[in-house]
């Protein structure tokens, strides 16, 4: 079997180095395309795969990623669409497009997995977000799940709840940082030095995130357990409700949703 990615950017780059590091494809059986000279040079120089400025050569791997911006989706689909069978299967990463766009686009009935990973995928944390259409076997699927988990968790869900999914794990990464920078910026404020802030910053997060996932308690019972009576915790965190922070979070976040709905 033949994997084939049409663009290698950083998501493309992060499925092509986890697929190799669990060596579920051999970097022989797998072939990617990008825009410039540049990108593709790059690829085959880090993972040693077979790249080209073809489109229609990588279209015709048996599992084909569809890895381009959602803004070049339909011209690249018309490019290829006659190189592609319906014994293929297509994964589509493309935020705001439809499986029903998709078999549209490409003129028929067609395997399609519609996909949202993100970007912590780039060092094997990530979490991709599955949709398969009827067309696509529990084999097939399983299949996909396999090279998805190879960069961290892979959830099959239902297509209507993909918006939600681009908020809370698509874009929330640029939430994270913001908020890492934030905490940072204020550290240093206080005498911290800035790759020191940075660290204590990145590190918490990190950390507070792997409690929730390894106890499996609540959220608000984990932060209960941070607040002392008449402690620093609770003053810090009445501001941070004075200031409207978990309301912006998801005022944030049903923009975010709102605009995939409307791409």
């Amino acid at each position: 079997m033949r994997l084939g990615f049409i663009g290698a950017g950083n998501m493309a780059q992060a499925i092509i180095g986890g697929v190799l590091k669990s060596g579920l494809f051999t970097k022989e059986e797998m072939i990617a395309t990008a825009a410039t000279q540049k990108t593709i040079d790059k690829v085959a120089k880090e993972f040693g795969i077979h790249t080209t400025l073809d489109n229609k050569e990588a279209a015709s791997a048996d599992m084909l990623f569809l890895a381009v911006k959602p803004v070049y989706c339909e011209e690249v689909i018309q490019e290829i669409r006659e190189a592609v069978s319906e014994k293929q299967m297509i994964v589509s990463i493309a935020a705001g497009k439809s499986m029903a766009w998709l078999e549209k686009a490409f003129g028929g009935q067609r395997k399609i997995i519609r996909t949202m990973p993100n970007t912590p995928a780039l060092v094997g944390e990530g979490i991709t977000a599955v949709c398969p259409n009827e067309n696509v076997t529990e084999e097939e699927l399983r299949e996909v799940c396999g090279i998805l988990e190879s960069f961290g968790k892979a959830e099959v869900i239902q297509e209507s709840m993909m918006d939600a999914v681009i908020a809370v794990s698509g874009s929330s990464p640029a939430y994270v940082f913001m908020f890492i920078e934030a905490m940072a910026d204020a550290a240093v404020a206080e005498g911290m030095p800035r790759a020191q802030a940075y660290q204590f910053a990145a590190q918490s997060v990190l950390g507070s995130a792997k409690m929730v996932l390894e106890t499996g308690r609540h959220p608000g019972e984990l932060k209960d357990m941070v607040c002392s009576p008449a402690g620093t915790t609770i003053e810090a965190v009445r501001v941070l409700e004075q200031k409207g922070f978990r309301g912006s979070v998801m005022e944030c976040m049903k923009a975010c949703a709102e605009k995939s709905k409307n791409m």
